[in-house]
């Protein structure tokens, strides 16, 4: 069996920097079923969704524990090399391999052969290579059509070894779902996915000659797999519908793991869509029975209203909790003074670390103010994150080297997560004040006619549990969610590790993040 390339010391340095930097930059990474990763030696194709530029690479050679892979060997597109940059020096370090697109190149034919033998070498000493078969990064809620250059690759090693009776190679299909991908302190599921295993002798349809709908095949299964992990929907209206289903069905505060999470809103995704897909259908005239029909338009009305429900709520600056849980006037003028206060504390013991964090966050915004103007959302914000790693990377070294006080920098940044977590509270409750009773009660009414026909989904169609809260709380999820018991609320209301969320889709705004760029579509 292959033993793999040796690490160079560069691309340990990059892995420890960037391990160092995602942690702080997102609030939680969950990474899921690394035990399924082959190991070194077992040549591997690792494959996944690509929707956040650099940041997807860097988070796949960070997940892979380093007992099991001693490095991941990743490919970039060609113009990100030769530059005077450090993002540059960073992918040519990592001993990244360039590959030539064609529409960096005027639409023109482009020769990616000795890349491609290149790789091929690296596979067949035990390396670990990464693909990403969209072709490109996008800002776009949905993964695009999988390229076949992963599974002909496939087909082109097993024919070079064909007569190797020992050889195998894998190809490890991993899906990355982002809660906001380009915000700071939002939470990361890195979910792997059983390998696909082929050998010369298991798999002669592949074996040249082949039949190109092996490959077709081949390149399927992975874009099922990638899919089946991830949220992948055609409109970002559908994931806020979906999501907004999953926080009814599962109030606020579960304690659900960050993969139940996505489990949930992505069966959501799925049945809505399905239902719009079946509307189409049904008025393009295909018979379908009574029931499915009724079926699928009364999900599909349950989208529209989810959909008119949120926006009522964004109008009026709250989240559903504090509709599913009215206050009191005077339980929400208590609260108020709470939260403020501790808001108002943790913001004064944060600013002499906030005035270090100064050069982080201006560099950082000045770069991705100045990359937004560069092109249109969709061919830009999926590289948002990389700047703000790289830059932030960057300005914070000098900082900390200069100062040396990176466990000063840490806690400010706890606390001011904290505080800025309490003041939303505190703004969300002042808004909550401005909602008269008869708006109050109407909305209630909405809610209450909502979350019966949202359980019925997903109780009765979906087959999801019929009690949520009970249900994720024994079956784990302990990163997240209330706590039970006095003590147990006491010593874990603080953490220096990590903030006690109770909202995945929690970021370090003084807003509740629930909207997308309509011309991110």
């Amino acid at each position: 069996m292959p033993k793999g390339t040796p690490t160079p010391w560069s691309y340990v340095l990059v892995r420890l920097l960037f391990q160092f930097v995602l942690k702080i930059f997102y609030g939680t990474i969950v990474v899921e079923n690394a035990e399924l990763i082959p190991k070194t030696g077992q040549p591997c194709v690792v494959c996944a969704n690509h929707s956040n530029s650099l940041t997807d690479a860097l988070l796949l050679v960070t997940s892979i524990p380093s007992s099991t892979r001693n490095m991941l060997r990743l490919t970039a597109k060609s113009t990100q090399f030769g530059r005077r940059t450090f993002t540059s020096w960073l992918i040519e370090s990592a001993g990244t391999v360039p590959i030539k697109r064609r529409k960096d190149f005027q639409g023109d034919s482009v020769d990616n052969t000795d890349v491609m033998d290149n790789l091929m070498l690296a596979l067949e000493a035990g390396d670990a290579v990464c693909l990403f078969p969209e072709g490109m990064s996008r800002y776009h809620p949905t993964i695009a059509p999988l390229k076949t250059g992963v599974a002909r690759m496939l087909s082109d090693v097993l024919t070079r070894n064909r007569d190797n009776p020992d050889f195998s190679i894998s190809i490890l299909t991993c899906s990355i779902t982002y809660m906001h991908r380009q915000h700071f302190r939002s939470d990361v599921l890195v979910t792997f996915n059983p390998p696909m295993t082929f050998t010369p002798k298991d798999h002669p349809e592949l074996l040249a000659p082949v039949d190109f709908s092996h490959i077709r095949d081949v390149t399927t299964r992975m874009h099922q797999l990638i899919s089946s992990r991830t949220i992948d929907a055609p409109s970002w209206d559908l994931i806020r519908s979906a999501k907004l289903a999953c926080s009814i069905y599962v109030p606020l505060g579960t304690r659900m793991s960050l993969g139940d999470y996505v489990y949930v809103t992505r069966t959501f995704v799925e049945a809505f869509k399905a239902s719009k897909g079946a509307t189409n259908e049904i008025a393009a005239g295909p018979e379908k029975t009574v029931e499915h029909i009724k079926d699928d338009l009364e999900i599909n009305t349950l989208r529209h209203d989810l959909k008119s429900y949120q926006d009522w709520l964004v109008r009026w600056g709250i989240k559903d909790d504090r509709i599913r849980r009215p206050l009191h006037r005077r339980a929400i003028l208590f609260r108020m003074t709470i939260r403020l206060t501790w808001s108002l504390c943790l913001l004064t013991i944060s600013l002499p670390g906030l005035m270090l964090w100064t050069p982080v966050f201006a560099t950082t915004f000045y770069a991705v103010h100045n990359f937004k103007k560069s092109g249109p959302i969709w061919d830009t914000w999926d590289e948002i994150a990389q700047y703000k790693l790289v830059y932030g990377l960057f300005s914070g070294l000098l900082v900390w080297a200069l100062v040396l006080v990176p466990a000063l920098m840490w806690m400010t940044l706890r606390w001011f997560e904290d505080a800025v977590s309490a003041f939303r509270a505190f703004t969300a409750l002042l808004r909550l004040l401005r909602v008269g009773k008869p708006t109050l009660k109407e909305m209630r009414e909405k809610r209450n006619d909502l979350h019966s026909r949202v359980m019925n989904l997903a109780v009765g169609t979906l087959g999801l549990p019929d009690n949520p809260e009970k249900y994720f709380l024994e079956i784990g999820g302990r990163e997240k969610g209330r706590v039970r018991g006095k003590w147990e609320s006491g010593a874990k209301y603080f953490s220096v590790r990590r903030r006690r969320k109770r909202d995945w889709n929690e970021t370090l705004r003084l807003y509740d993040k629930v909207d997308y760029p309509e011309d991110g579509r």
